[in-house]
């Protein structure tokens, strides 16, 4: 009786652990060499040369229209930039960051007396016990999409792959 119920114990359990899945995927297909983000039409592209790879819906700042200039100002960037960062531990399921502000851009703010901000992403939907923004654009100035979505981009972009951001 007792090699029985362990048996089927363990199998429940190897059972509970292949129905998990894994926010990391891995990724074998054409590299990713840039990535275009229209703010207009709320589109991420993740390019190979001149072809999409794949297309994204996007939420962006709170205040999308035109181009981020100071801290808290609810707008995403615009500009050409560079991925720079993966954060595996995002308040936003995962995340790889945008390398905003460059050198213009704190020559900007700095002209007007202020502070260009920062921590700029690409990122998923909040993690339980994080507040999600009001409206259709809810983030600080990031660029969100669903977390499966993410888990793909995450895959997908290397660092130091460039990020163009049109208006």
């Amino acid at each position: 009786m007792m090699k029985r119920r362990t048996f089927g114990l363990g199998a429940l359990a190897t059972l509970a652990v292949a129905g998990c899945s894994s926010k990391f995927r891995t990724y074998n297909g054409p590299e990713v060499t840039s990535i275009v983000l229209n703010k207009g039409a709320r589109r991420l592209y993740l390019l190979h040369g001149n072809e999409v790879l794949k297309s994204y819906k996007v939420a962006l700042g709170f205040a999308p229209v035109g181009p981020k200039r100071v801290r808290g100002d609810g707008k995403t960037p615009e500009g050409t930039y560079v991925i720079d960062r993966r954060n595996p531990n995002s308040d936003f399921h995962l995340s790889v960051g945008i390398s905003y502000p460059n050198r213009r851009d704190i020559e900007l703010a700095r002209a007007m007396g202020m502070d260009p901000g920062g921590d700029i992403f690409i990122h998923g939907q909040p993690n339980p016990g994080v507040k999600k923004g009001k409206g259709p654009d809810w983030t600080a100035g990031c660029i969100a999409v669903k977390n499966r979505e993410i888990e793909e981009i995450y895959a997908m972009v290397r660092l130091g792959t460039p990020i163009t951001i049109r208006a």
